[in-house]
């Protein structure tokens, strides 16, 4: 069936689409029906029972795959690489879950997972999963007083955690970290297993801490126990407005029947295929594309401890690719980018037997055109990029290579994919023409494998997603569908700035800066002025081995957004910067940086990869007047 068919297909039927879809899962008791009209938004495949570990790793063992390997573990950090097949990830996770029994975890405890890139994190979810217990996983190096929200709010009986994790030229110690949130939470975890890492081992606290290898050394494998479909298989925190963390819930049944169906129809992966996504467990990608989704289909996923460029070079992703036979690879554009910027001509791809090497998925934020036409030139696959977010758990557009490679339009993630009926909706929440930019928004119901509500927060879910457009789904992003179906998004909603009545995207200003050849990355934020409201800065970082004065590069790019956007953009002022402020997962923190430039208080964001980035940009800033000269008036 084409992407036509099989999105008609889910429409005549949705019914009959995901039930069809469940197939590809091994259930205990298959469920009587997919959808269930109750909860806060529907629930899915709620009378069904399953187990997540069983279908990610015993049943391979059991249909005779048991020698394949599961998981490939390639640390350029430490030097190291192993492997473990699935015989041995079901033996190890049932040794670690039967140690959690006997320490007295079961269904429905809570269990906060603190770990870095190494197999025992992935492990850890399954040991859980196995044991119908909701794990947590917070990223680690995660700040105390952060992980200390999250104890106190999902009140876990234990933590499974790392006693460090290595970076490029350093360690960062994570057990300090986890006794002081520990002290500083209100909910004490009954016990916490560390595990010891020879970077840098940990003092222990008797009566608590348990050693991660004596703890599960000799304890009696425990078998998977069945869940119901709506139970929750894990929480995962993403930030919130507010300062508090949103407890992201994801149930059982729909998580495994949309992974299922994702990585066979949006990644094109089979049974035996190497999977890579180049993310971190303590991310959604880290719960659904390193973990879950390539285990469930008998794939074999790659946990990597390494960085983009750095570890040693810009050619680390390149010699993971070659090395495991990488089929279809997954990161974010910021990563691409930073290669870009260490290697702009890409001669260090050529240095690699990439032959097996098929597609090339970007997601995280958006891709800018220039770095997807970049990569399509160096790599000679494929480059989707393609958009969804912590709440929805898999994508929600993408080009479906798995069911046929639709035409590439860059700028676009491409098409709206079978469960998810998208609309672009005005501030009243009315329909918008074709082109026009609007607030993106689903219609209700979301699809299995998406959040049905917040951990112990309904209310705030109600408030923070479905109230502003009743019947929908508010994603937050903003964004256009052209005449073909395919969708836009260019910016978060915060980002559409107001230049004296235009509302204007900032992501169309990055696309136009981006194609400097010159600028490597770039952000831009609308900051205040009297007159027009608001005025776009951008900010350039540029490659590396630039010739040409900042200044030159700077009067180029204002040329460019006048030519390409027009008068109306005002977009008359612009600075070179060494780097952005980013998350660990690589998004720009634009929305600090408006705060910086318009002299407001802000909270340094508990996801921020390096928080002296904030002090260099606010130099730069002042240095061009700001704040002081926000709000002159003058343009």
């Amino acid at each position: 069936m084409s992407y036509r068919d099989t999105y008609a297909a889910w429409q005549a039927d949705p019914e009959g689409f995901w039930m069809d879809a469940a197939r590809r899962i091994d259930w205990d008791r298959p469920p009587s029906r997919a959808f269930f009209d109750q909860g806060p938004a529907g629930e899915w495949f709620a009378d069904g029972m399953l187990n997540a570990c069983w279908n990610a790793v015993d049943r391979h063992v059991e249909s005779g795959r048991g020698d394949q390997v599961a998981i490939i573990h390639d640390s350029p950090i430490t030097g190291t690489t192993g492997r473990i097949t699935y015989a041995d990830l079901r033996d190890r996770v049932a040794g670690l879950a039967g140690a959690l029994r006997a320490q007295g975890i079961e269904k429905g405890d809570r269990v906060i997972i603190y770990m870095p890139m190494v197999p025992e994190a992935l492990e850890a979810m399954l040991a859980c999963a196995r044991l119908g217990a909701i794990h947590s996983v917070v990223f680690g190096g995660f700040a105390a007083h952060e992980l200390a929200v999250r104890i106190d709010d999902a009140t876990p009986k234990a933590v499974l955690a790392a006693s460090c994790g290595v970076e490029p030229g350093r360690t960062v110690s994570y057990k300090p970290l986890l006794d002081r949130a520990i002290d500083e939470a209100a909910h004490k975890p009954d016990f916490c297993v560390i595990l010891q890492r020879d970077q840098d081992p940990a003092p222990m606290i008797p009566g608590r801490d348990l050693d991660w290898h004596d703890f599960r050394h000799g304890a009696e494998p425990a078998d998977c126990v069945p869940v119901e479909g709506n139970h929750p298989a894990y929480v995962l925190y993403t930030s919130g407005t507010t300062g508090q963390p949103k407890g992201v819930v994801r149930h059982t049944g729909g998580h495994m029947v949309a992974l299922a169906w994702s990585m066979k129809h949006v990644y094109d992966i089979d049974a035996g295929d190497v999977f890579w996504a180049a993310s971190d467990v303590g991310w959604v990608v880290g719960h659904s594309y390193i973990c879950y989704g390539p285990l469930t289909v008998g794939a074999t996923t790659i946990v990597f401890e390494g960085k983009p460029v750095g570890t040693p070079d810009a050619a680390a992703y390149w010699r993971v690719i070659q090395n495991h036979r990488v089929k279809s690879f997954f990161s974010a554009p910021t990563a691409i980018r930073a290669i870009r910027r260490e290697d702009p001509e890409g001669k260090l791809i050529g240095d690699h037997d990439l032959g097996r090497f098929k597609t090339l998925y970007l997601a995280g934020e958006r891709a800018d055109p220039d770095t997807i036409r970049w990569a399509e030139e160096k790599l000679g696959v494929p480059v989707i990029d393609h958009w969804w977010q912590t709440e929805t758990g898999w994508p929600i557009v993408s080009n479906p290579v798995g069911i046929e490679l639709l035409p590439v339009k860059h700028g676009s993630p491409s098409v709206v994919l079978p469960g998810y009926d998208v609309w672009i909706l005005d501030e009243a929440g009315h329909p918008v023409a074709p082109g026009t930019l609007g607030a993106v928004a689903i219609k209700l119901p979301l699809p299995p494998g998406t959040l049905p509500t917040l951990w112990n927060a309904e209310d705030r879910f109600n408030k923070a997603y479905l109230s502003h457009f009743p019947g929908y789904y508010e994603t937050g992003d903003a964004g256009y569908i052209d005449a073909d179906g395919y969708l836009y998004v260019m910016a978060r909603t915060d980002d559409v700035i107001n230049v004296a009545g235009h509302r204007l995207s900032t992501g169309a200003m990055e696309e136009v800066l981006s194609a400097h050849p010159a600028v490597a990355e770039c952000a831009v934020i609308g900051v205040a002025d009297r007159l027009k409201g608001q005025l776009p800065l951008g900010l350039l970082c540029l490659k590396k081995g630039t010739n040409a004065p900042d200044a030159q590069v700077v009067r180029e790019v204002v040329g460019m957004v006048r030519d390409r956007i027009g008068p109306v953009a005002a977009f008359k002022t612009a600075c070179v910067v060494d780097r952005l402020p980013k998350t660990r997962s690589g998004k720009i923190l634009r929305a600090t940086m408006v705060k910086i430039a318009d002299g407001e208080a802000f909270k340094t964001p508990a996801t921020i990869d390096d928080p002296a980035v904030l002090t260099e940009i606010a130099a730069v800033l002042r240095m061009m007047g700001y704040p002081q000269r926000a709000g002159d008036g003058k343009g």
